[in-house]
This record gives C-alpha cells, sequence and structure tokens, in this order.
C-alpha cells in the first residue's frame, strides 16, 4: 500500500537558460539545489524538467510554479533542475533531492519509460511523485497533471485537413512526431493518427523528433522535400519546435511552404502565423498547469490524496483542454493570453503582419 507524506531565442533567455543548467549542475555536483519559494524550515519540493530546447521551463514553468507553492506555503523550498534531455542527470537530479529530504517531487520526464525508477524510489521513501506535462509510463505515479496530448494531436491534425479541403490541396502529408521516448509525444502522435489517417490525404512519411529537436526535424523534412518535391500538401508537426524546423527547410529548399501546424504557442510561432509561414498552433498556458501541479502538490503535502477527473496510464489524472490558434484567432488569443504579449510578437520585422490581423502592434 502506497505511503503518502503531509522563436529564436534572446541574448537574454540565452543567459537564463545557462545560468539555470549551471545551477543544475551544482546541485547534482553539491546537493545543494536552486533556491525556490522560501526557507525557514518548510516542506520542500523538487520541480524537475526535461530540456532546455524549449525555453518554456525556465520562462514560465518554474517561476509559475514556484509563485503559487509561495501563495498556498510561504515556508516551502522548491528545488528546481532542468536535465538537459539526459534522463540520466534527471535520475541523478532526483535522488539528490531526496537526499535533501523533499517531501514532494513534481517531474515532466525525459523518458517516461526510465522515470518509474524514479517513482519507485520515491516510493520507497513515502515522498509522491506528480507527473507534469509528460506521463510515466511502468510504475504509476500519484498524480498526472497536463494538457490532453491526444486532443492536441487530434486538433492540430483536423485543423490541418479542414485548411487543406477548403482550399482544394493535393497531395499527401508528413507527420513529424516528438521524442519517442516522451509518452506525451505517443499521445499526440495517436491524436494526429486519429485525425489523418481518414482523412483522404495519403501519409508520406512520419518521423519520430529525438529530443523534440528542430534541428533533426528539419534535416528530416529537407530529406522528404527531394524524394516528394510538390507532392506535399502539409505537414503535421507536434510542437511549434519542429514546425519551425520543418519551415525552415521547405525556405532552405527554396520552395513554397505548405501548411504546417504547431503546439505550444511560442512567440516564435505566433510571428510566423501572423507572417504567414506557420498554419496553427495550440494554446496551453503553462500557468494552469503550473498553478494547478502546485495545488495538488500541497494537499498531499496536507496528506490528502487528491481524485483525478480522469485515469491514464493507471494514474489519477486532470487534463485540460487545448486551443488551436490560426491566424483567424491569432489577435483574441494573443490579447487574452498571459504567457505572451502583443509586444513581444509584434516586432518591427512583424509589425505590418500584425496591424493586418488586429493585433496591438507595439513593434
Amino acid at each position: 500500500m502506497r505511503r503518502r507524506r503531509p522563436l529564436s531565442l534572446t541574448a537574454a533567455v540565452l543567459i537564463a537558460l545557462t545560468a539555470a543548467t549551471a545551477a543544475g549542475c551544482a546541485a547534482d555536483e553539491s546537493g545543494d539545489g536552486a533556491g525556490g519559494g522560501g526557507g525557514g524550515g518548510g516542506d520542500k519540493i523538487a520541480f524537475l524538467m526535461p530540456d532546455i530546447a524549449s525555453p518554456r521551463y525556465e520562462l514560465y514553468d518554474s517561476p509559475l510554479f514556484e509563485a503559487r507553492m509561495k501563495e498556498l506555503c510561504g515556508d516551502c523550498e522548491v528545488i528546481y533542475n532542468n536535465a538537459n534531455a539526459d534522463a540520466s542527470r534527471q535520475q541523478q537530479q532526483a535522488n539528490s533531492a531526496l537526499a535533501q529530504g523533499v517531501s514532494a517531487i513534481v517531474i515532466d520526464p525525459v523518458d517516461s519509460n526510465a522515470a518509474a525508477g524514479i517513482v519507485n524510489t520515491a516510493r520507497a521513501q513515502g515522498v509522491p511523485v506528480i507527473a507534469y506535462d509528460r506521463p510515466v509510463l511502468g510504475t504509476p505515479p500519484d498524480y498526472y497533471i497536463s494538457f490532453d496530448n491526444e486532443a492536441i494531436g487530434e486538433s492540430i491534425g483536423r485543423s490541418l485537413i479542414e485548411e487543406l479541403e477548403a482550399g482544394g490541396a493535393e497531395g499527401g502529408l508528413l507527420q513529424v512526431n516528438g521524442s519517442p521516448t516522451d509518452a506525451a509525444a505517443g499521445l499526440i502522435k495517436q491524436g494526429i493518427h486519429n485525425a489523418i489517417d481518414d482523412s483522404g490525404f495519403e501519409l508520406l512519411a512520419e518521423y519520430d523528433t529525438p529530443d523534440w529537436q528542430p534541428a533533426k526535424a528539419q534535416e528530416w523534412v529537407g530529406g522528404q522535400i527531394t524524394r516528394f518535391g510538390d507532392g506535399i500538401a502539409g505537414v503535421v508537426a507536434a510542437n511549434d519546435g519542429t514546425g519551425g524546423g520543418a519551415i525552415a527547410a521547405f525556405k532552405a529548399a527554396g520552395v513554397e511552404v505548405p501548411p504546417v501546424t504547431g503546439n505550444d504557442f511560442e512567440v516564435a510561432a505566433a510571428q510566423r502565423i501572423a507572417s504567414g509561414d506557420q498554419f496553427n498552433t495550440i494554446s496551453k498556458p503553462i500557468k494552469i498547469v503550473a498553478e494547478a501541479a502546485a495545488e495538488v502538490t500541497w494537499q498531499f503535502l496536507q496528506g490528502e490524496e487528491p481524485a483525478g477527473e480522469t485515469t491514464l496510464f493507471d494514474t489519477p489524472a486532470q487534463l485540460f483542454e487545448p486551443t488551436v490558434v490560426t491566424a483567424d484567432n491569432l489577435a483574441e488569443v494573443v490579447a487574452s493570453s498571459e504567457q505572451l504579449t502583443a509586444a513581444e510578437v509584434c516586432t518591427a520585422q512583424y509589425a505590418a503582419a500584425c496591424e493586418a490581423l488586429g493585433i496591438a502592434d507595439a513593434g
């Protein structure tokens, strides 16, 4: 029985990522975590993120989670580490956190299967584990919080098919999936197949992108352009990074960019949608999942066992609904977003495109 215990990056972002990675290394070697929400003898919570391929973890997830934990527990401490796409390093970071006496672990796993070892180790010490954004397979954690990843894949896929049908497009599709070690990527992949398999558009080729690396996606799509030429009607890419890589491949080949999907609503993706380079993305406000994760963590710290709204991979889960973003609703979504601003999107290069879409232009 389980025992419970109460965008192209700017220079500034690169500096932030470098600092965060250095802090993670120091924590691995010395056992000291990057400081969190308070001190004074309160509970410690490990917040373990998977990579720096996307800037979101340093810019949004970590500060939003920490801020909500501070509101709930003024003397709690959040120990943040980023594994930089290294599953072994994430295991070491979890071990270090447990050695420091954490009362809970919130983890976005690098490898959904390998993270079962972290769950087992934590469980042996009575420490609850909350899977964040990506699920853990093999050994169910205590809770899972995410957006509905299968719904994300299905939403971007159906949106693309509707666009191609409306334009009378001919040809087939390329499918650029996320990392093969990420079970959330597998859910997005399944959702995409739900949308496109019976669409009437042939799936020309499909690729699982190692570690979600945009450069790998660009390289693969470049090869498919050589192979299929103008027979590519559209590209279903699982996130904005891989979508950006796909777009870069078409531009490098000097051919017209077909509709390309994305997911994450990064600033660079919003700019590409405004300029017409990217067809869609998914808005999934990180604040929603970050704060929900903090609230569930607080329940565990209070000795409660929160019930999930559903169950996924034998884990009580809370899944939030995504929103598809295209040029048609970009202005509305930017206006209501707490994740990015019109000033960030509408730089001088994109000022005219923003104006055409009715987005407040601060460029």
